[in-house]
């Protein structure tokens, strides 16, 4: 398959063949340069190797007409003993769901036209050798680092060569290289482990934090207040809400959808980004002076990138949205794509947005894109899929610049725009719009593999699911958000007495974990099924240095016996002994008598522990700390 796809008028120059034009160095690498002197076209590929590998291709246009640019592909080859592929499938509220399959020819791909991410096609594949698990076998992954649309393409070739190509889906007639022109394709990440998926995944990991969004400060336990009033909102009642998350020791307060223009639900107001006076006729400034003076940072929900057909905007400048002229616009959740790439749209949200950040004590700034992209075209009458993505990145670069004290958070119905690219500008991801602690298992597994724990938003709902409808107790609830960027989802005001010690108590162990958590290698353990079906997970995290480590036992379903399988540690240090402890958790009935035990790091990865049955949705928490001398 090309890596390059395009053709010049009447279709020549369609299959370029370069030759090496030269070798530069650059930081961490080299750009290497290849020309056609027929096709007139220049290629230059810059490859850097650190945490990652990384591959970026540069095409230019030498001639004197137009090219017509169909896609950019780097391709990376893989050898041919990776003979199985782990994928990432999902939907809204079932996001990062991993698929295993066979590969011993053919190709698998995966396109992506949403104009993010996406929920269904996450643009991350892992290629294995035959059974590899979290601590066995070779892996090669590929990550396309790009917030748009996207393709993946897994190939076996005849001869048994394999490789993957990943890079930025265009639609048709929405890049054409004038003369001089070039396009550059998004960055390729690759990582390699020799020990299975919980190395491999160590690379991206680092790459998020080398990239230096995250400040090196605690991440504040924030309370997001969508769940909990949704758009009933009122000074006196966020007021409350406000005063009763900070006596559980939240630390940040964020507003949801609701605070703004005529926005007193899902139809209308998106675009019109000025305090609501009839919801707040004295301003934000109360609320969010409640809010500091409970030592609690002031957060706020967004949606600069659509525009309800219901608004002041809209009425204003139908023009603006992101629509093809002789169609009727296509809706999605009762709104349009605002076309960022138009500079008059970009300049009026900016300024709107920069007068908010401006005149507010906000620290923090959760961004949503609630609907995909749909047959829209920019001003030029071409697909804006391109234009929007890289508007989208410039306007939270602006913002970014303007206010450098803000944190930002990336969200598209949850975890619809997670990925490596994003997360140069975004200190934090939400990653599902669910927050059924059964669903989130899986879904916070399967993100685990991209990002860590510190950037990966993980909040305790209300008892009955939003979106599932599943009641689950407290603790497990608890459990499942401990691991990631913890919050709270649910209205605390109602809480009994023995819950609001429940939730006081987890927020402080929280804390008290928190730089282990947001700081060391993410460690998973190959799940245990019956029947096809997960029964158990467990996962944690390992100091980088193995001094400590904090892993979670969690029952899931019923399993296949009464006693489930030693629970087996491998990668901590094998001649260290370490002391494990059960770490009682609040509102948990769980109990390990083994707690105290001193094992070596040989014996916990080759033998394990044995840790009691447990209910389904439930589990244990285990802190393991070196101890001199031998045991």
């Amino acid at each position: 398959r090309p890596g390059l796809h395009g053709h010049r008028r009447g279709g020549s120059a369609w299959a370029p063949r370069f030759v090496p034009a030269g070798v530069e160095p650059i930081s961490g690498g080299v750009a290497v340069s290849a020309v056609d002197a027929v096709a007139q076209l220049r290629v230059v590929t810059e490859v850097t190797v650190g945490d990652v590998l990384s591959v970026r291709c540069t095409v230019t246009n030498e001639g004197d007409g137009r090219y017509l640019l169909d896609g950019v592909y780097p391709t990376l080859p893989v050898p041919p003993h990776a003979t199985e592929l782990l994928t990432f499938d999902g939907r809204w509220t079932r996001e990062f769901q991993p698929v295993r399959r066979a590969w011993p020819s053919g190709t698998w791909v995966a396109e992506n036209r949403t104009g993010r991410t996406s929920h269904e096609h996450l643009p991350l594949v892992f290629a294995g050798t035959p059974g590899f698990g979290e601590w066995a076998g070779e892996v090669w992954g590929v990550h396309l680092a790009w917030s748009g649309n996207s393709t993946l393409h897994a190939d076996c070739l005849p001869d048994g060569r394999r490789y993957v190509q990943a890079g930025e889906l265009l639609h048709p007639g929405e890049w054409c290289l004038e003369p001089g022109q070039s396009y550059s394709s998004p960055w390729v990440v690759g990582v390699w482990s020799g020990a299975g998926l919980t190395p491999a995944s160590w690379g991206f990991h680092r790459a998020v934090r080398a990239a230096g969004v995250v400040q090196g400060r605690p991440r504040p336990v924030l309370l997001n207040t969508w769940e909990a009033v949704y758009f009933e909102q009122s000074t006196a009642a966020l007021q409350e809400l406000a005063s009763s998350a900070a006596e559980l020791g939240i630390e940040r307060f964020v507003l949801d959808d609701g605070w703004f223009g005529g926005r007193r639900d899902d139809r209308r107001g998106l675009g019109d980004w000025w305090v609501s006076p009839d919801v707040y006729p004295d301003g934000l400034a109360p609320l969010v002076a409640h809010v500091r003076g409970l030592r609690m940072e002031f957060g706020i929900w967004i949606e600069p990138e659509m525009v309800n057909p219901d608004s002041d905007l809209y009425r204003a400048h139908p023009e603006w949205a992101l629509a093809t002229d002789g169609y009727e616009p296509v809706s999605g959740r009762n709104q349009l794509v605002l076309d960022l790439a138009r500079p008059d749209a970009f300049a009026h949200v900016l300024g709107q947005l920069d007068a908010l950040l401006r005149d507010h004590d906000i620290a923090f700034v959760k961004w949503d894109m609630n609907r995909p992209h749909a047959q829209g075209s920019g001003a030029d009458g071409a697909a804006g899929s391109h234009a929007q993505t890289l508007a989208f990145l410039r306007l939270l670069d602006e913002l970014r610049a303007r206010h450098p004290h803000v944190e930002f958070e990336s969200c598209a119905s949850g975890g619809g725009r997670i990925d490596l690219d994003v997360l140069r500008r975004a200190e934090r991801v939400w990653t599902s719009d669910c927050n059924d602690a059964l669903e989130r298992q899986a879904i916070q597994w399967g993100a685990s593999m991209l990002i860590p724990y510190e950037v990966m938003g993980a909040h305790i709902g209300p008892e009955r699911s939003h979106t599932t409808g599943r009641v689950h107790s407290l603790a497990f609830r608890a459990l499942t958000a401990l691991f990631g960027h913890l919050g709270v989802e649910a209205d605390v005001r109602t809480l009994s007495d023995r819950d609001r010690e429940v939730f006081a108590e987890v927020i402080a162990l929280h804390q008290r974990f928190r730089p282990l958590l947001h700081s060391g290698d993410a460690v998973r353990f190959d799940p245990v099924a019956n029947g096809g079906v997960v029964s158990t997970h467990a996962y944690g995290v390992y100091a980088t240095d193995r001094s400590q480590a904090l892993v979670a036992h969690v029952s899931l379903v019923p399993g296949g016996s009464l006693m489930p399988p030693p629970l087996r540690l491998p990668g901590l240090l094998p001649d260290v002994v370490y002391r494990v402890e059960h770490v009682p958790f609040p509102g948990s009935r769980a109990l390990w008598l083994g707690s105290g035990v001193q094992l070596t790091g040989r014996h916990l990865a080759a033998v394990g522990i044995q840790l009691p049955p447990m209910h389904p949705e439930s589990g244990l928490l285990l802190h393991l700390t070196r101890v001199d001398g031998e045991t």
